[in-house]
């Protein structure tokens, strides 16, 4: 019952979200479409509510799946450097590509990560049958380090201006006008849902370990690559879209994990719903402090992430003890 009126407060204040901010609408003027009411509501805020709820999901859902993948509850969608790589890329169109949409070259940023990932772990497990989640984790947060490097050089290269939009970029916004980008976030995570939502027995096998996932019969070493390439990019569509917002992929598995108290492949759709509604408060959140403009959308998350990921480390660290 408790559950039932989680769900329930949720929609409501997904419904909500929309007509709450710093501009007082009219709802009589929501219909006509000569009002400045009606723009704002259809353009501008519907759009951003739509868009905070896809994204939040997507950062959610594949925070909970990398966590089974490495085994390690610790791990987000970012720990591959994928987030670093649309971020570089971006910050490089922004210099020297101003004319191309930066949507692109993010997801060319994602792409390109996934294959280098791909493709040395390969070669550092060729004589392996499959190819180690710990080989590919630590290639990941060296590439991480790597992005991050070279983030530093173009924003020392770049004039003030472009300085501006990098960091701008790097602090996460759900600005939006119109329903193209919700659009397009919103065809990603139904494919990331279906894939992971196919894979769920696969998923309940990887919980064990994957040496009993193997004796099962399951191909690993292809289920781990299906489902990274797929979280991969779909994180990095939403990043190059919204810019990289954190501490999603950590939080919200935990709490519904906290809260459902079940096994991980049986919380895929509350990981996935409640992680948009997550995005959504703290999108609400910043966009009414009463401040000049709205709050960046990473600062609001990484706010309330970094205690609780201070949180998580001190209460595993009890577990250990």
């Amino acid at each position: 019952m408790k559950k039932s009126l989680l769900y329930i407060f949720s929609i409501i204040i997904l419904l909500i979200t929309p007509f709450l901010g710093e501009v007082d609408l009219d709802f009589t003027n929501l219909f006509s479409k000569d009002t400045l009411d009606y723009k704002i509501f259809w353009d501008l805020r519907v759009p951003r509510s739509l868009l905070a709820f896809f994204v939040g999901a997507i950062l959610a859902l594949s925070g909970l799946i990398f966590q089974i993948i490495f085994k390690n509850q610790l791990i987000t969608p970012y720990t591959l450097g994928i987030a670093s790589g649309t971020t570089l890329f971006t910050a490089i169109s922004i210099v020297f590509f101003p004319t191309l949409v930066l949507s692109i070259s993010g997801v060319v940023g994602s792409i390109f990560t996934i294959l280098i990932l791909y493709f040395i772990s390969r070669y550092i497990n060729k004589n392996q049958i499959a190819v180690s989640t710990n080989t590919i984790l630590l290639i990941g947060i060296s590439l991480s380090y790597f992005y991050s490097s070279a983030l530093m050089l173009v924003f020392y290269i770049s004039n003030l201006q472009e300085n501006y939009s990098i960091v701008r970029f790097t602090l996460g916004s759900l600005d939006t006008v119109g329903f193209f980008d919700s659009f397009v976030v919103f065809i990603f995570s139904i494919i990331l849902y279906f894939v992971i939502f196919k894979n769920r027995f696969n998923i309940k096998l990887l919980l064990v370990s994957n040496d009993t996932a193997f004796l099962k019969g399951l191909n690993v070493q292809k289920t781990n690559i299906t489902l990274l390439v797929v979280i991969s990019l779909s994180v990095g569509v939403s990043i190059s879209i919204v810019g990289p917002i954190g501490f999603i992929g950590l939080i919200v598995p935990h709490i519904i994990k906290l809260i459902y108290k079940k096994s991980a492949e049986k919380l895929i759709f509350p990981v996935f719903f409640f992680g948009g509604i997550f995005l959504v408060i703290c999108d609400l959140i910043a966009r009414n402090l009463n401040t000049d403009s709205a709050l960046p959308i990473g600062v609001v998350t990484a706010f309330v992430g970094a205690p609780f990921f201070i949180y998580l480390l001190i209460r595993r660290n009890k577990k250990l003890n």
